[in-house]
């Protein structure tokens, strides 16, 4: 049988109570005897029980993150970059994948809950779709919105000025002389997509109409690429609506022999690791990951703390990093 409370509450001379309180970090311990039960289970090699330590305190310490899509490099950072914050906090990480079906994100939210997190990162693949859910685990946890959001009212939310990206680029375009632009996105099935939709028609006005609308991927990229290669005239630029599409444009091009940036510019939007590798490396708009997590935590352990903050949405300012691309 391993090392109990038992055991450090007698080697360092206290109750069990005291020991719990004092493992546990509460307060209404003296320091010397909080002292004592340190010392004690260091050197006894203690290990607590999380399971009955979440019993007595109604907590697992441990937050559930629901994404999209975990394969998209954006995502995978983005998770990554939460779980440095939640590992300083002494706190753990629950991740699930709803593959942009809100039926299955459905599930995946029902599955966390039922697993006891304390707290809810959701990144709601639906603008419309989502909301149920999402408002049905906010009745039970704290929740906080990820990147994407669903329309109206709803929990609070951290992410990007998307707007403000797709302003940057155009702005960089024009800067260089480029003529017409095209922009290819994905349909706006959720908040990030229809934000770039709509930024992009508010900052060229002009080209608003020259619109391709497929999904985040890179085939999707390959295929508008060919579709804007078939037009009798290419546009001066690309602007895309994430890296990823970017990338699969970027390969269209290569494929048919046309150089960029000299015959066409292309951009992209996010800044996954891949933007910079590729031929030519990647102009893009950079979303401060480490920034958004660290915002979304804070409300979250806000929560946690007894706070009850009233529900906000907090715009991060993106960043224009120009490659070789443009």
């Amino acid at each position: 049988m391993g090392v109990t409370i038992h055991d450090v509450a007698a080697r360092a001379g206290v109750s069990v109570a005291t020991a719990s309180r004092a493992l546990s970090g509460q307060r209404g311990v003296r320091p010397e005897n909080r002292s004592k039960v340190l010392a004690a289970a260091d050197a006894l090699a203690y290990q607590p029980n999380a399971v009955a330590a979440a019993l007595r305190s109604r907590t697992t310490r441990s937050l559930g993150v629901v994404v999209p899509r975990i394969a998209n490099p954006f995502f995978a950072t983005l998770v990554e970059e939460v779980e440095q914050r939640l590992h300083a906090a002494d706190r753990s990480l629950l991740l699930a994948n709803s593959r942009y079906d809100p039926e299955l994100e459905r599930r995946q939210v029902g599955a966390l809950l039922d697993r006891q997190v304390d707290a809810l990162l959701m990144v709601p693949c639906h603008r419309a779709r989502s909301a149920e859910v999402l408002a049905e685990a906010a009745g039970r946890v704290p929740v906080v919105q990820l990147d994407l959001h669903v329309d109206g009212p709803a929990a609070s939310w951290v992410g990007v000025d998307n707007a403000a990206g797709i302003s940057l680029v155009v702005e960089h375009l024009a800067a260089l002389g480029a003529r017409r632009t095209a922009f290819v996105g994905a349909e706006p099935t959720d908040s990030a997509a229809q934000a770039r939709l709509d930024g992009y028609r508010r900052a060229a006005p002009g080209e608003a109409d020259d619109v391709l609308l497929g999904d985040f991927s890179k085939e999707w990229g390959q295929r508008a690429g060919a579709l804007l290669l078939d037009r009798a005239e290419l546009p001066g630029a690309i602007v895309c609506g994430n890296d990823t599409i970017a990338l699969g444009v970027l390969s269209a091009l290569a494929e048919r022999g046309v150089a960029v940036p000299d015959e066409v510019r292309v951009t992209g939007f996010d800044d996954i690791p891949y933007a910079a590798l590729a031929q030519p490396p990647l102009t893009t708009v950079r979303q401060p990951q480490g920034a958004i997590a660290a915002e979304a935590v804070r409300l979250l352990t806000a929560r946690w703390e007894g706070a009850e903050p009233v529900s906000q949405r907090t715009a991060i300012a993106p960043e224009l990093v120009v490659r070789a691309s443009t």
